[in-house]
């Protein structure tokens, strides 16, 4: 006997939703610009108000929509911050049941934070230095607030990023160091290795205050390296 498997029908929410993204992507709307309302919404497309919220909340989590308390809904400016982080939760469900795609993006991350580096030694103004210089100094002042000590080691391969100039660079950095910092909370507040973190971004800062590309990739590599072996060190579960 053939099984026929049910035809589910779309949810009205569903359709809303396509449709308020053709509105979008039309280019007739600008970031900014409101939405129709609620009332427009419900005359233009004839169904309810949950299908229109629902639409819409579907559309704010995507990042194409800002809505306010009170007021109309508004096609949300682009940004490349934005779209990182509505990725944060799915990257930490994903990172948290597969340990492949957990060291696949590790790898990801030592190579393209050298190449951060390997940049950064090669544009490097007096100003960079300056606030690379400022934020080891609160980063060494932190070391008994693990907290704020993890945010600024975060903060410091940021910055290194940002020497690029390239935004995108930059966020993409804060990015990987957000979704991976989980899984590295547990190594930072133990006593004795912050000196070690903060030693090896010395090395770091130095290689690239001396503008040597080769060097300030090494000792970014051998940073992040050694924070992954430790990690598989202190987790043995997770060394396979």
């Amino acid at each position: 006997m053939t099984h026929v498997l049910p035809i589910r029908r779309r949810k009205l929410a569903d359709e809303v939703q396509d449709r308020l993204l053709e509105i979008i992507r039309s280019g007739d709307l600008e970031a900014g610009d409101l939405l129709p309302s609620e009332r427009e919404l419900m005359a233009a497309y004839s169904v309810g108000r949950p299908a229109i919220r629902e639409a819409m909340q579907n559309l704010q989590r995507m990042g194409l929509v800002e809505i306010r308390h009170g007021g109309r809904p508004r096609v949300a400016q682009p940004s490349i911050a934005n779209m990182m982080e509505q990725m944060a939760e799915p990257m930490r469900h994903l990172l948290t049941r597969s340990e492949t795609s957990l060291n696949y993006l590790k790898e990801a991350r030592a190579t393209f934070e050298m190449e951060m580096a390997r940049i950064a030694a090669s544009k490097r103004t007096e100003a960079d230095i300056a606030t690379l210089r400022s934020l080891l100094d609160r980063h060494a002042a932190a070391r008994k607030e693990p907290k704020l000590f993890l945010e600024l080691d975060g903060e410091f391969h940021r910055a290194v990023a940002g020497i690029s100039g390239n935004p995108i660079f930059e966020a993409l950095s804060g990015s990987l160091f957000t979704w991976l910092a989980h899984f590295h909370l547990d190594l930072v507040s133990r006593p004795g290795l912050e000196k070690l973190t903060l030693e090896e971004h010395e090395a770091i800062f130095a290689a690239i205050k001396q503008g040597d590309p080769a060097l300030a990739a090494k000792n970014m590599s051998d940073h992040l390296n050694r924070a992954n072996r430790l990690y598989h060190t202190t987790n043995p579960r997770k060394a396979g």
